[in-house]
């Protein structure tokens, strides 16, 4: 593939890392198609947090659809309850404080509108519905999707962003095999109109008992709650958002909470229920021209509420890598990889270490944990995640590279604008045509498009 052409990439699988993918990509201008294994794209889901490590790479995007019109703004998050009486152990004072500390908001959104959000940067044309696919294979010169219906495809580089039950995750590497977390999720969507004024409040709440905690905060710009509960398993239970449950068995394993929990449940309609499955951090996420990005790559348990951001932080960072070098795809995934697994391995642990932190039963080790939660900053404890910029990170990298390159080529680095751009300083006299040439070359792949 020459430098002077813009890399295709295909990108396999329509939900919001794949769409992210495919907006961040073009937005970078290089050439992108999504293939969506389902008819229509938002069918299911429900509620998730899009905090400012996410938000403020939404913000970048050319969308009609933006937080404001679709999102709720959280005043308030992680205000932790007692389950019995409702008492706050630690709540996040977020509205203008976030924005001032991070340069963002903290959102809550419904799925199917943050793919509003993404579907729109990306257009309808650059999305092929009903195409599910069947594996890859790649040469030296590109990458061939095949799909149960319609032609094959040929691309650069391609994107399993096919979720957590990813059909190319084995082109990559070895999964491991997932590992039962004793817990089952539920969920419900509440009109907020039937909803009590508690859980209206734009606030991430979150219940912690006995091997049982419950959250709830408004979606849809306040139209509806979201309800996401987590309990002991039963056994047969699947790993599906679309497995049903029943009201009756939620509002059962919370029976002899706070009351206004019950009446929250009471209003739930159609609810939700799976089996939570862990999952241990992949070996590697790029094989060649094929990389995986989001739950494909990086399958983690909810108790960070970070599963969507990371997906965002992929593609950001996937879209800098490709456009930084578009004309070495392998050279640009791996250097993906290596940004963003050690992040996203870190993000997917703490996950995994929140679920004993929040089913703690009532005695010392309970209490040890609610003083714990008093002595804490509530908002800079979040700082890793928070004040993370995926594409800075990839500039960074980038401009180390650059450094060390143009000192072994005979120059210096200077900063132009946003971008990092190299020069020779030296003459033709002292080391040659050859030393221009690679001067030449460290300018080439050193510009980087300016986020």
């Amino acid at each position: 593939m020459g430098h002077d052409r813009k890399a295709s990439v295909a990108v396999v699988g329509g939900g919001i890392g794949g769409l992210a993918a495919a907006a961040f990509l073009h937005r970078a201008g290089l050439d992108a198609m999504v293939y969506e294994q389902t008819p229509r794209l938002g069918d299911v889901g429900a509620g998730l947090i899009v905090a400012p490590n996410a938000a403020r790479l939404l913000r970048r995007l050319p969308s009609a659809v933006t937080l404001e019109r679709v999102g709720v703004v959280l005043e308030a998050g992680w205000e932790f309850r007692r389950w019995a009486d409702g008492t706050v152990l630690f709540a996040q004072q977020l509205g203008e404080d976030c924005a001032r500390r991070y340069g963002e908001h903290t959102w809550t959104a419904h799925r199917a509108d943050l793919l509003e959000v993404l579907r729109s940067a990306v257009g309808d044309e650059a999305i092929e519905l009903g195409r599910r696919c069947t594996g890859v294979t790649q040469d030296h010169g590109g990458a061939t999707l095949t799909f149960a219906a319609g032609e094959p495809v040929r691309a650069d580089v391609v994107v399993g962003a096919d979720g957590i039950h990813s059909v190319l995750r084995g082109q990559v590497t070895t999964a491991s095999v997932p590992r039962e977390s004793g817990l089952c999720a539920w969920r419900s969507l509440v009109p907020a109109g039937a909803a009590p004024a508690f859980a209206r409040r734009p606030v991430q709440v979150l219940w912690l008992g006995h091997r049982h905690h419950l959250v709830h905060y408004p979606v849809s710009a306040g139209r509806l709650v979201n309800i996401v509960a987590f309990s002991p398993a039963r056994p047969g239970e699947v790993e599906s958002w679309s497995a049903a449950g029943r009201q009756e068995d939620l509002a059962a394993e919370f029976a002899g909470w706070d009351p206004r929990l019950g009446q929250l449940i009471a209003a739930a309609g159609r609810v939700g229920r799976w089996s939570v499955l862990d999952r241990a951090p992949l070996p590697r996420w790029v094989n060649g021209r094929v990389a995986l990005l989001g739950d494909a790559a990086h399958p983690m348990l909810p108790f960070f509420a970070q599963g969507a951001g990371q997906a965002v932080e992929d593609a950001a960072a996937l879209a800098a890598c490709l456009s930084a070098e578009p004309g070495d795809p392998g050279r640009a995934l791996a250097r993906y990889e290596r940004i963003r697994a050690p992040r996203a391995t870190r993000v997917q642990e703490a996950s995994r270490g929140r679920i004993a932190h929040h089913h703690l039963a009532d005695g010392p080790e309970q209490r040890a944990r609610d003083a714990a939660f008093a002595a804490e900053d509530p908002l800079s404890h979040n700082d890793w995640i928070y004040a993370y910029d995926a594409e800075q990170a990839v500039r960074t990298e980038l401009s180390l590279l650059c450094s060390e390159a143009l000192i072994a080529a005979g120059g210096q680095v200077r900063l132009v604008g946003h971008s990092r751009t190299a020069h020779s300083t030296r003459t033709n006299h002292d080391h040659g045509e050859s030393g221009f040439g690679r001067a030449r070359q460290v300018r080439s792949t050193c510009r980087m498009r300016a986020g």
